[in-house]
């Protein structure tokens, strides 16, 4: 592989994509393996010096993404075709670059980031092909009554009630562009599109989604467990290895060079 060394440090976005089933979430971690740091030191030894990555978000333990960006910087400059090839044949099964290019200086994956798109998948059929990718429920889900509830969403623009407790955010303000539940075969799939989201956010919405799809919640009580601003008012936490980020949008123009 052919580099050259620059004078001053440039900047590359990653794509790729990951299963999270054997990772403690995207963001490195004391005594834990992460995404993060897994790709931090193949890329550090590829080339030849340290590499500190940022992803453009922050995945859970066990959640997968189907695409993530990620920037980086180094003073080399090299085929990004090639560190692509290089990067696949270093990195495990479960971690895949898509592609690697280079940005402008200020272009950053996190901040330029105009929404993020989550998936949530429910098996409604007990399949062994599946219970490591879709949570299970057993009883009938009333999809009518969710979707209804998912344009309650779009209301609202604080989502307090479904962020972690004890997280150190500025705001829970977000903006929700897109709450949709789809029938797929024997699956139902959530769809979620927004500016931003909170720590456990799509977990907690799906999880009071299943409740009301349930009858032990209302399409109205919704409403009160937004305005409660209360994450004990709002439904349990689904488990994390039916979700997926799914997609990240960026004004590209803004932020490639070339």
């Amino acid at each position: 592989m052919f580099f050259i060394k620059t004078i001053n440090k440039l900047r590359y976005f990653l794509e790729l994509s990951y299963n999270g089933a054997a990772y403690h979430g995207w963001q490195n971690q004391p005594n834990a393996i992460s995404v993060q740091a897994v790709i931090e030191k193949a890329l550090s030894m590829l080339l030849n010096h340290d590499i500190a990555i940022t992803g453009a978000g922050r995945t859970d333990a066990g959640v997968h993404a189907k695409q993530l960006f990620a920037h980086f910087d180094t003073d080399m400059v090299f085929n990004c075709t090639d560190l692509v090839y290089k990067l696949n044949s270093f990195l495990p099964k479960d971690i895949a670059i898509h592609h690697v290019f280079k940005v402008k200086p200020e272009a950053h994956s996190r901040f330029n980031a105009i929404s993020r798109t989550y998936l949530y998948r429910v098996a409604l059929n007990k399949n062994v092909f599946n219970f490591d990718a879709a949570y299970y429920v057993k009883q009938p889900l009333d999809v009518a009554k969710m979707n209804a509830a998912s344009k309650v969403l779009l209301e609202y623009t604080d989502f307090q009630c479904f962020s972690k407790s004890n997280t150190n955010v500025k705001t829970y303000y977000c903006t929700v562009l897109q709450a949709e539940w789809f029938v797929k075969d024997n699956e139902l799939e959530f769809v979620i599109k927004a500016n931003r989201f909170l720590r456990n956010m799509v977990r907690a919405i799906v999880g009071t989604m299943i409740e009301i799809g349930l009858g032990k919640l209302s399409v109205e009580d919704l409403h009160t467990i937004i305005q409660s601003k209360k994450r004990s008012e709002a439904g349990f936490s689904v488990p994390a290895h039916g979700l997926y980020l799914t997609k990240i949008e960026y004004l590209f123009d803004t932020i490639i060079y070339e």
